[in-house]
């Protein structure tokens, strides 16, 4: 199921709202957490029934190894192993098992053998993320950061939150875990919920959606038929899609966890106004960023142990969060491609650059490298990515594609002229932020246009079948 899709929001989630509040005016609170996994599971039901026995019985799993933990504490490292196991084993296998089946098949056909019969294997929706979720906790637990749930409702409904099962953000245990033995909701959390869900709802719908017409146009067409200004402008689109994509969804899932009393993290902070690779990691999916650091980066050794070991340290990580994104080379080669900036970053002392200096240049230079590595990361695979990178850089000029002239409507046009101006603002302007953080009657009558106008203009774009899955939903 999809937030932007009709059946959410005008069937999963209004009957959601409702059998969550009618027991708090029967001052029956307690039965929240309950209604919300209720929920939680069918919403995960309805795209991926086949995989919810899945996702409860690794649920299962690592609420027994945290009470283990807590009760054993002798042989911690035994159940901190068994969970990583799992959840690492589960991940690897659906995630990864057909690229390795499929490259191990290349060599085999390579050297005169028989391919080796397989299944392919699908991929159970939101997998990256509510492993990352349930290994927080388990480490939470391990390091005596938090002690273990008793309650296996509240545990569940850590893991499986319909707000972010799918793609996030991720919420570590220890943040979260007052929030999920006793929350306040408000009438003013519940109208900040519907003004960011609302946002991010117009985000997707209205310029991810115009943007990604125009991207899959491009990327889709031969290489013998791409020339300059198409890759340049297919780039620039995918940039644009894959951020208001992403932080729509975040937007969204935040805007909800408000409606039902909960405060997630922020997960992007005007990213493509970074003044270097480094500064765009605090801002881009920031709270993957934050996982690797404290569960990956720091135990590695951080920075503490000398330069070459903190290079090696941050290739490690970057290797393997190209890696998380997905089984393929390209998202390999992104994640190496941002490793090495930034520890050239590191190496060279420029991310310690006073951020009032050559500012302008910076963030052009910046955004300039960012968007050559969302072309590698939009690539089907490694020729593709070579190709499009080559007809950005040769000169060309071909006629624009009779499906290109299609994608490149009034409508798409004018929403990516819109989008641009992302790339302009000054670095800490959030137009939402600003809106949801005032309650003076500006601001309240802004808020209010905002619903009635653009709730309605998004419906009906929905209606109308301008709708398209969000892309982390792949991850």
């Amino acid at each position: 199921m999809v937030f932007s899709s009709a059946i959410f929001l005008f069937g999963f989630l209004p009957g959601a709202i409702v059998a969550y509040y009618v027991p708090h005016l029967l001052t029956q609170r307690k039965l929240g957490n309950l209604i919300l996994l209720v929920f939680s599971y069918i919403f995960y039901l309805y795209g991926a029934a086949g995989f919810l026995l899945i996702l409860l019985l690794s649920t299962v799993a690592d609420y027994v190894i945290g009470l283990l933990m807590d009760r054993h504490g002798r042989r911690k490292d035994l159940w901190l192993s068994l969970s990583v196991l799992i959840n690492i084993g589960l991940l690897v296998y659906f995630k990864y098992a057909n690229f390795f089946v499929g490259e191990l098949n290349s060599v085999l056909t390579g050297l005169g053998f028989s391919p080796f019969e397989w299944n392919e294997v699908l991929l159970p929706i939101g997998i990256s993320f509510f492993t990352f979720q349930k290994l927080s906790y388990v480490i939470d637990v391990y390091r005596g950061k938090s002690r273990a749930l008793e309650n296996f409702v509240d545990f569940a409904l850590y893991v499986a939150n319909f707000a972010r099962l799918i793609a996030g953000p991720i919420v570590r245990f220890s943040y979260i875990l007052n929030q999920l033995k006793g929350r306040k909701e408000s009438w003013d959390l519940f109208f900040t919920g519907i003004l960011r869900f609302c946002w991010g709802l117009a985000k997707k719908v209205m310029i991810a959606n115009a943007c990604g017409q125009i991207a899959d146009v491009i990327f889709g067409t031969n290489l013998g038929l791409l020339d300059t200004k198409s890759a340049w402008l297919g780039s620039i689109a995918y940039t644009l899609q894959i951020y208001f994509d992403f932080s729509a969804y975040s937007d969204m899932a935040i805007g909800l966890g408000l409606m039902f009393g909960f405060t997630f993290p922020e997960n992007f902070n005007r990213p493509y106004s970074a003044l270097s690779i480094t500064d765009f990691w605090r801002r881009w999916h920031i709270t993957l960023s934050r996982w690797f650091r404290d569960y990956l980066y720091i135990p590695l050794g951080g920075n503490r142990r000398g330069d070459t070991r903190t290079c090696i340290n941050m290739a490690v990580v970057f290797v393997l969060c190209g890696l998380w994104h997905g089984a393929n080379w390209t998202f390999l080669l992104w994640g190496v491609y941002h490793g090495v900036f930034l520890i050239l970053e590191r190496i060279t002392g420029i991310r310690d650059v006073a951020p009032e200096k050559c500012r302008t240049a910076r963030r052009t230079v910046t955004l300039f490298i960012v968007t050559l590595g969302w072309v590698l990361f939009r690539s089907q695979d490694i020729s593709q990515a070579a190709g499009f990178l080559g007809a950005m850089f040769t000169a060309t000029d071909l006629p624009i594609s009779y499906e290109l002239s299609l994608a490149l409507n009034y409508r798409n046009v004018l929403f990516m002229v819109a989008a641009l101006t992302v790339f302009f603002m000054p670095r800490e302007f959030s137009p939402i932020r600003i809106l949801i953080s005032r309650r003076d009657p500006i601001s309240l009558t802004a808020g209010a246009v905002m619903i009635l106008l653009l709730l309605p203009y998004c419906v009906a774009l929905i209606v109308g079948g301008a709708n398209s899955p969000f892309i982390y939903y792949r991850f």
